[in-house]
């Protein structure tokens, strides 16, 4: 196998590693604003009952009611701070999809780089051997030119 196609392969199976990646980073954040809205919706609504529970108080509230408000407010509590735990599990793993995506995509980057120095290269040889081609044309063309003109200087003198 050709250097050049196992740049080429090596820059693919990078390409491919990177997307994967960014499919696993988009899944993560996804996953994230999933529970974020969730936990965000257990605020509002504990929110809400505090005030309901606050109304109810000022005008007079049986015990029974009150034990049963505030039952469910602690309850309420556990879901929020199950819901912040899972937001903070979730945004670790959104960060660490991140420095996966990020690593992924700098390798590709490299491998993209030495494939366009490689071309660069190619395509500086080839003009090279172009120029050179040109020259010696050129100086083979001149050298005949000359040794015509000699012919002439020289078939002139005789006459």
């Amino acid at each position: 196998m050709s250097s050049s196609n196992a740049l080429d392969t090596l820059t693919d199976l990078a390409r491919e590693a990177r997307d994967k990646a960014g499919q696993l980073l988009a899944s993560e954040r996804n996953n994230e604003q999933q529970i974020l809205a969730h936990h965000q919706m257990l605020m509002d609504y504990r929110a809400e009952y505090a005030v309901q529970l606050q109304q109810l108080m000022l005008q007079g509230i049986d015990p029974v009611t009150l034990y049963n408000y505030r039952q469910f407010l602690m309850s309420l509590d556990e879901s929020i701070q199950k819901a912040s735990h899972a937001l903070k599990q979730q945004s670790g793993l959104v960060d660490k999809s991140k420095l996966s995506w990020q690593q992924k995509q700098q390798k590709l980057t490299s491998f993209t780089t030495l494939n366009d120095r490689r071309t660069s290269a190619a395509q500086t040889a080839l003009a090279r051997k172009e120029q050179q081609q040109t020259d010696e044309f050129a100086n083979h063309r001149r050298a005949n030119s000359q040794t015509n003109h000699l012919r002439l200087i020289t078939s002139g003198e005789e006459d």
